[in-house]
């Protein structure tokens, strides 16, 4: 059996073979993110309180961790899976709605307004109403990765490390609908108004009020922590191999998510 384990050489090497286009667009992006470093040194406009080509930057790093995740999970697909015309149909799709929602948003950082939660005009409506459903497309990769991975008998990983994976990959797009398709029909993320402006550092919550971002976050990283439980599962060992410790810990990540989100809606900050 295998494990999430490789060299990097060979790793790197399986990016490119089991996920061309997504190993390819996250180089792309990270390439993008020298002229939005570039805007943010010499552009001093800010846009609700933050420098106007934070949020750019934020996800250009996210979408660039996400598509990697996704380049390297591939591997457990099968040969005829991804060599499919569906898959590599729907791949394309994806791609296209990633780099439209780049565009979106640096395109509004450029305008100097903002990209989420614009609706001051008919054609930023739209506009944000197509990204929302674009960011649903490009989010249902892991989902359909997730179920492609369940059907493949022959991964070689631990069932234990087998079952994070999937569940991972499928929850992720489950619990990512459910935060961010709230949050989109808000007027913001912020549940209450900051007075002071105090924020976590880096990930840049409010301390003050509810922030609707802390679930949203941890929804959209369940494809990275329940595939680590997994191993961590796998180890432990019971006498079904793991599986009783990963479902345990999804069933506690699952509550952890809807917990941070459910506080958030109540108005009460994180920390």
């Amino acid at each position: 059996m295998t494990t999430l384990t490789a060299t990097p050489t060979r790793t790197s090497t399986r990016l490119w073979t089991d996920a061309p286009a997504f190993t390819a667009l996250a180089l792309l992006i990270s390439l993008a993110m020298v002229p939005v470093l570039a805007a943010m040194t010499i552009d001093p406009r800010s846009y609700g309180g933050e420098g106007i080509w934070l949020k750019p930057l934020k996800f250009h790093i996210a979408l660039v961790i996400y598509l990697i995740t996704l380049s390297f999970f591939a591997r457990w697909m099968t040969p005829e899976q991804r060599s499919g015309r569906l898959w590599r149909g729907f791949v394309a799709v994806v791609c296209l709605c990633v780099m439209a929602e780049l565009l979106w948003i640096g395109g509004a950082a450029a305008l100097g307004t903002g990209s989420h939660f614009n609706v001051a005009t008919p054609a930023m409506e739209l506009l944000y109403n197509l990204m929302g459903l674009a960011a649903v497309t490009l989010t249902s990769a892991s989902l359909v990765m997730g179920l492609a991975i369940r059907n493949n008998t022959d991964t070689g990983l631990a069932p234990a490390v087998k079952l994070s994976v999937e569940l991972g990959l499928i929850l992720t797009f489950v619990l990512t609908v459910i935060t961010a398709g709230y949050m989109a029909s808000t007027t913001g993320h912020h549940v209450g108004t900051p007075v002071t402006g105090a924020r976590v550092p880096i990930l840049g919550w409010s301390r003050e009020v509810g922030d609707l971002r802390v679930g949203h976050f941890l929804a959209t990283h369940a494809l990275h922590a329940l595939p680590i439980w997994g191993l961590v599962a796998a180890r432990m060992g019971d006498a079904r191999g793991g599986l009783t410790h990963v479902w345990a810990g999804d069933v506690v990540y699952t509550v952890l998510v809807l917990a941070t989100f459910a506080q958030a809606i109540a108005g009460q900050p994180l920390f």
